[in-house]
């Protein structure tokens, strides 16, 4: 009981919050001007200087973890490529396979991951999860360019140098890129500046919540059904699944743990929506992929947190 009380008090309130954005769209009390706005402060300020602010603090020598980088490298490489094999075959419209494919590998872990992660160790511990944030944020951009274009036949379109420069200039990675020498050199940020950064941070987790649940919609959601499930359990149960177990058979202990489920396990992030339907995949295959993970993820995730920390992995 007290397990799955703790499971609760970690999950509850993340998806509580989402619930409230879609409650108050319906409502409307906010709609798509409110939701498009709060995603673009979330992603170009608040939740940059949250990175900033949590990199900065930290001590690299202890926190920077090339093994684990390495591993969820490896793990989102893997995953990657099975579900573009497997899936190949079966999907005959280019359109449908790119929105499938980028549904299934990429979680969004920039702001449910971190707000679980919060929840589970507590928000002083953000340092490492921000880091593997860091890495992983290139990573994501550069497989989804490719599962967006190459199944559609689009690789003509592809221009690896506009590419990287998008990648370099993504607001997240500047982020982590302007605190590294304040970590390295254990530079003091001025308490005023601090203080105004730590007000503009703590924006970033609730409104970028309130911003997923205002976002959805139920309209289409019978439409390519299929396809949708098993996304969904491919990106909510069999990822995460052998990925914590991979993890924990390469004896990575209780953090590292809790850090690869959850970032594993994370439902689909919005910008694989946002990127389908500014390539011209199929977007609506994309909404319903980011809805039901969403939606099913509380469930999956509570019950990975239960079974890991009744077997006291994290």
């Amino acid at each position: 009981m007290e397990n799955l009380i703790f499971t609760a008090n970690i999950v509850i309130p993340v998806f509580i919050i989402v619930a409230l954005g879609y409650i108050l769209r319906r409502r409307k009390l906010i709609n798509d001007n409110f939701v498009n706005l709060s995603s673009k402060i979330v992603f170009s300020v608040s939740l940059p200087v949250l990175i900033f602010i949590e990199i900065s603090k930290i001590d690299l020598d202890v926190i920077l973890d090339f093994k684990l980088i390495l591993f969820i490298y490896a793990g989102t490489l893997v995953s990657f490529f099975l579900i573009w094999a497997l899936s190949a075959p079966f999907i005959k419209k280019g359109r449908d396979e790119s929105a499938f494919l980028q549904g299934s590998f990429r979680g969004n872990f920039a702001i449910v991951g971190l707000a679980l992660i919060a929840n589970l160790y507590g928000p002083e511990n953000l340092g490492k999860a921000s880091l593997v944030l860091a890495f992983t944020i290139p990573l994501y951009n550069i497989l989804a360019v490719v599962a967006l274009t190459v199944p559609v036949r689009k690789e003509k379109n592809l221009n690896m140098k506009s590419t990287l420069w998008e990648i370099v200039k993504n607001p997240l990675v500047l982020g982590v890129l302007f605190a590294l020498p304040f970590s390295y050199f254990k530079i003091h940020v001025n308490e005023m500046i601090l203080t105004t950064a730590n007000y503009i941070a703590a924006l970033a987790l609730p409104l970028a919540l309130l911003g997923i649940g205002g976002f959805l919609n139920f309209d289409d959601i019978k439409e390519g059904l299929k396809l949708t499930s098993i996304s969904a359990v491919i990106k909510l149960v069999l990822i995460p699944l052998f990925a914590t177990f991979a993890a924990y058979e390469f004896g990575f202990k209780s953090d590292d743990i809790g850090i690869v489920f959850i970032l594993f396990a994370c439902p689909t992030a919005i910008a694989s929506f946002i990127m389908a339907e500014a390539m011209g995949v199929n977007s609506k295959l994309a909404g319903n992929i980011l809805l039901v993970t969403t939606m099913v993820s509380v469930i999956t995730i509570a019950l990975g947190l239960f079974i890991l920390k009744q077997n006291g992995l994290i």
